[in-house]
């Protein structure tokens, strides 16, 4: 943005916008690496250096705690690398013969057909070309299909959805591919839920030293360096807290490793992560209390919560307006709230201040780098 409010698309701080509309690069701009930006919704900041993309990441924070009227000390992000994403949601389509696979263009439903990609791990890379062939077979002209793929304990994990893989042909394909590539799971999704076709041993991630099943497109954090700066937050605000209610707690990428040394009850909406959750803890002998729960129609109460020595919190976009509702009003000294979403963690921090807490410090995470996506710890005391 110029001084004068006018936007200038694929500018840096630093630029110097012409008369002509003309951009002559400043300190910031960079050269994008990757041939398909800025086409490519995949990235949309590829051309600013990483100092301009953590001031980025900050600015977009503190603007959101700005319009509640709050402030907090926001450390430096930290910015996955490249080619460190371990899940991501591509799209498939068949024009003719030839096969599309990749991210969409940005504001558009048209795939661009990856050469290249600097932010997927290069083992789910690998996999897009010799996937071409096996989607041909699955797809009529001018289909497309959802293609997710996860790195799991045992390899890749991949799930086609909106796509029907019936009949012997179908059958026999899949699983050659698969035993080709070594895949640890394929699924399929043609509108009524994943269905596994292929599994030779179950599928799991490892959280905190103990192995979880992973639903097919269960949810796990982008980057497993993400994770472990988001997991060392939680750690410093839990503290030495033997009590600790994990709230939307997914598979346990929190409840897991807290539990070695605490007793932990887990709460989350979702079913089979919840069941995973729970069969993990009882096979490793952990101390989590797993309770399937709609926190959005059901918080839990101030009067609960009370009884806890910490509580973590990890809502999905949306946030967790109800149950910060009861936070505020709850007896305990520690809150760790980690955010996808600053506008609405900006929402549920303003009703924890006026209850009475104090947001003592922010910590952003850069794991989908290049996009304008940004994820965050946050420290709450009394």
């Amino acid at each position: 943005m110029t001084a004068d409010g006018r936007a200038v698309p694929l500018a840096a701080p630093g630029d110097t916008l012409l008369a002509d509309g003309g951009i002559v690069p400043g300190p910031h701009h960079q050269k994008p690496p990757c041939r398909h930006f800025p086409t490519c919704g995949g990235c949309t900041l590829q051309h600013v250096d990483d100092a301009a993309y953590a001031d980025y990441l900050v600015d977009r924070i503190a603007g959101a705690l700005g319009q509640q009227g709050l402030t907090a000390e926001i450390a430096r992000p930290h910015l996955s690398p490249p080619r460190t994403r371990r899940r991501a949601s591509l799209r498939a389509e068949r024009i003719g013969r030839k096969i599309l696979l990749g991210f969409n263009e940005g504001q558009s439903r048209k795939i661009v057909d990856l050469a290249e990609c600097w932010i997927l791990l290069p083992e789910l890379f690998a996999l897009l070309a010799p996937l071409r062939p096996l989607l041909a077979k699955l797809l009529a002209d001018r289909r497309g299909c959802g293609v997710e793929l996860a790195l799991v304990d045992q390899g890749i994990d991949l799930l086609l959805t909106g796509v029907e893989a019936d009949g012997l042909a179908a059958i026999e394909a899949i699983n050659a591919f698969a035993e080709a590539h070594v895949l640890a799971r394929v699924s399929v999704d043609g509108g009524y839920g994943a269905e596994t076709r292929w599994e030779p041993r179950p599928v799991t991630v490892t959280l905190g030293g103990v192995a979880v099943g992973l639903p097919a497109g269960g949810f796990l954090q982008a980057t497993m360096d993400g994770e472990a700066v988001l997991l060392a937050s939680v750690r410093d605000v839990v503290g030495d807290a033997k009590t600790v209610a994990d709230l939307f707690s997914g598979l346990g990428t929190f409840a897991l490793p807290l539990s070695a040394s605490a007793k932990v009850l887990s709460a989350e909406g979702a079913r089979d992560a919840i069941l995973s959750l729970k069969a993990a803890a009882a096979r490793a002998g952990r101390q989590v209390v797993a309770d399937h729960r709609d926190l959005f129609r059901r918080p839990y109460t101030a009067a609960e919560l009370s009884r806890f020595g910490a509580v973590v919190l990890d809502p999905p976009r949306a946030g967790a307006k109800e149950q910060t509702t009861e936070l505020a009003k709850a007896e305990l000294r520690r809150i760790a709230y980690v955010s996808c979403n600053p506008s609405t963690f900006a929402r549920d921090a303003k009703t924890l201040v006026d209850g009475g807490w104090r947001l003592e410090w922010i910590r952003p995470v850069g794991q989908f780098r290049w996009s304008t996506h940004v994820e965050l710890a946050a420290s709450f005391h009394r």
